[in-house]
């Protein structure tokens, strides 16, 4: 089968499709035929080797989440789970970027008809970790909540799940992204020189929580406007709490579980939540997607389809 490797550490030009062996169902496993699977931040940086101390990669390496497709294969010990159905779910072993994908059963939901493969493929880490970081601020009907990579893979479901929640919602983005936020019932702020005073005007003085996706000195923002650290979820500076105790750090870990995937699969069903996706490339141009990833400018999410 194909699948994507990487040797060496490196942009993503060290990324290659090549033939290896397929997987096979171990006991409490089932193998899938992907469908789709998401590309995300996280595992670009791994790639690079920027998380080397944290989470340090095997040579030779394989990729990947995120996924959705079709069970071929059914290991010893699975309950409920049969040959056929067609599953979202994640494997914590890096090869989702793969034609097919051993992964453990406990690890998926079904997916619902109405949940497109693209759409399902990209769900589980921008879905698990907008899921926790709106959690981690205890979101109430009336607050005021400033979200910073408003318009990314992640950004754009905690919009729309922190508009579900009853709160009132500053999206930080660029000017490009304004008009999809403004769809989804959030005030757009562009980021830069002054942004402080532009949010405070857009939100009418009152912020009373913030959700950083992006980092670059956004924790420090939010104390300025006077958030209280146990309010401030940051999924991009882990030093925070160093810095400022009581902010959290919140993120995919934290909302990881099939019963989180199912929950956000059927707000996605009955058309409560949207996954924009903004472009779909196949697994042999891995590399360009990445580099399109890797530019902060998409819309939305990117997607391998197998």
């Amino acid at each position: 089968m194909k699948a994507v490797r990487f040797d060496h550490y490196g942009d993503a030009d060290v990324l290659n499709v090549v033939d290896v062996a397929a997987p096979v169902a171990g006991e409490g496993q089932v193998v899938v035929r992907v469908e789709a699977t998401g590309i995300n931040p996280g595992e670009a940086a791994i790639r690079s080797g920027a998380l080397h101390e944290r989470w340090p990669a095997t040579f030779p390496s394989g990729e990947g989440s995120d996924l959705a497709g079709v069970v071929t294969e059914v290991g010893s010990g699975v309950d409920g789970v049969s040959v056929g159905d067609e599953v979202i779910g994640y494997t914590d072993e890096r090869a989702s970027h793969a034609e097919l994908v051993a992964v453990d059963a406990e690890h998926l939901t079904p997916r619902p008809g109405a949940v497109p493969w693209e759409v399902a493929g990209s769900l589980y880490v921008v879905g698990a970790t907008a899921y926790a970081t709106v959690r981690a601020v205890g979101l109430r009907e009336g607050d005021v909540v400033v979200v910073s990579g408003a318009a990314g893979g992640v950004g754009t479901l905690v919009v729309q799940l922190a508009r579900n929640a009853g709160a009132t919602v500053v999206g930080l983005a660029s000017e490009d992204h304004h008009a999809w936020l403004r769809e989804h019932g959030a005030l757009p702020v562009t980021y830069g020189d002054g942004v402080a005073e532009r949010i405070r005007e857009a939100a009418g003085g009152q912020v009373d929580a913030f959700i950083d996706l992006f980092g670059s000195g956004y924790v420090e923002l939010a104390i300025e406007l006077g958030v209280a650290p146990e309010r401030i979820d940051t999924i991009a500076d882990p030093t925070a709490t160093e810095r400022h105790p009581g902010v959290k750090l919140e993120g995919n870990m934290a909302g990881a579980s099939p019963e989180t995937l199912a929950e956000l699969a059927a707000l996605i069903a009955e058309g409560r939540l949207e996954v924009p996706v903004a472009r779909v490339y196949p697994l042999a141009e891995v590399r360009e997607a990445y580099t399109e990833l890797e530019r902060r400018h998409t819309l939305g999410k990117i997607v391998l389809r197998p």
